[in-house]
């Protein structure tokens, strides 16, 4: 019976709604996991805290330059409690999961942490991506080496430090028996583009937008955090104008490799569109952005094969308007979730990051050059030993 090797994956991406947690043994058989590649990881346990309303509102202020108007100072300020919080947060999930599975800290041999991301400018004279969750805290507070800075490595090699998921896409998802898609859809939607023909290079991007910007218009009309499964959207009519002029944004006409998030698609994005126009209806303003989401993905997915199967994850996965949305776009592609292999699509990131930290321990390259540009593979993130 081979020993367990434990690695924690932790995971918040753009939404900024809650935080995943995942425990994963790598050198379990692959139980219930079907058409994975692999065949060596099994998820053991997960729990997803909440990030608090008043911790969001601050991370959204730093990544929107809500504090612009006051001292620099006073952001370095906001941005060291931030980093401090988003940690003790990180490690009370990783307590928490520990404490329910009644495994020690001892039995763990890393933490894969992302971090919350609050400022990627990658084509940036000065290139940076910058995220939340001091991971030297995270080690004190949990007893467990954390790996963490996964970005950085990627950007200083000449890369985008982002999508980062694809090399693990790659490792759990590629099949010689048919071409397929990974869609994540977060707040911001990526695909990996897997073909059967492994001689084949692995490519992957940021479409978009996924769920940010229907989100931020749920939120500033009482909808709550999201709309859910996509109602509000399904009650209201695209406005056709107002999509095609979200459409001629440079983003989307820009080729890979490219990354992206709220520094762009943000509400002061979607106000410059709007205010080109008469009111538009709420409801029909949230049914151009779903529209917007899915015309993007269905776009770029079309561009690189005739047919395949695209498995989704993420949040996006559970809007089932949009779902239905990209099905009737995509009709020649089998459109399924990640569920389908038997990895539940809401850990797949989390799940990532637990194999970004094994990789760099085995001092194993975590990118791929193709998908983020860089010049070479690389070594990613630092290690902060327990």
């Amino acid at each position: 019976m081979p020993k367990p090797e434990l690695y924690i994956g932790l995971m918040s991406g753009t939404s900024i709604d809650s935080l995943d947690c995942v425990l994963v043994d790598f050198d379990a058989p692959a139980a219930g996991l079907r058409n994975l590649t692999s065949g060596n990881f099994k998820t053991l346990g997960h729990v997803t805290i909440p990030i608090s309303n008043t911790i969001r509102a601050d991370i959204l202020q730093l990544c929107e330059g809500g504090y612009a108007e006051t001292p620099q100072t006073e952001e370095l300020l906001h941005w060291a409690i931030l980093d401090q919080q988003f940690a003790q947060l990180s490690a009370a999930a990783v307590n928490q999961l520990l404490s329910e599975l009644k495994i020690k800290p001892h039995q763990v041999r890393a933490i894969g942490s992302h971090g919350q991301t609050i400022r990627h400018f990658p084509d940036h004279k000065h290139p940076h991506s910058l995220q939340l969750g001091d991971p030297n805290l995270i080690a004190e507070l949990t007893g467990i080496t954390v790996v963490a800075d996964f970005r950085r490595r990627d950007i200083a090699n000449g890369g985008q430090g982002a999508p980062l998921v694809p090399a693990f896409h790659q490792h759990a998802f590629q099949t010689s028996a048919t071409d397929r898609i990974i869609l994540n859809i977060g707040g911001i939607s990526n695909i990996t583009i897997l073909p059967a023909d492994a001689s084949l290079p692995v490519r992957g991007f940021d479409t978009g937008p996924g769920n940010t910007l229907m989100d931020n218009w749920a939120q500033k009309h009482g909808k709550g955090l999201y709309d859910h499964n996509g109602e509000w959207a399904k009650s209201g009519t695209a406005h056709q104008a107002l999509l095609d002029q979200a459409l001629s944004d440079h983003y989307f006409h820009k080729p890979a490799p490219k990354s992206t998030g709220r520094e762009l698609f943000n509400p002061n994005w979607l106000q410059a569109h709007l205010a080109q126009f008469e009111p538009i209806a709420t409801q029909d303003v949230q049914a151009t952005l779903l529209e917007l989401t899915a015309q993007t993905i269905a776009n770029d997915i079309s561009a690189s094969f005739n047919s395949a199967e695209v498995l989704i994850c993420g949040g996006g996965s559970l809007n089932g308007e949009l779902i239905s949305a990209l099905a009737s776009k995509l009709g020649k592609f089998n459109v399924r979730t990640t569920a389908h292999t038997g990895l539940d699509p809401q850990l797949v990131e989390a799940t990532a990051f637990a194999w970004l930290a094994r990789q760099t321990l085995s001092t194993l390259a975590g990118n791929v050059p193709e998908v983020t540009g860089a010049r070479e593979p690389r070594i990613l993130g630092g290690i902060f030993q327990a």
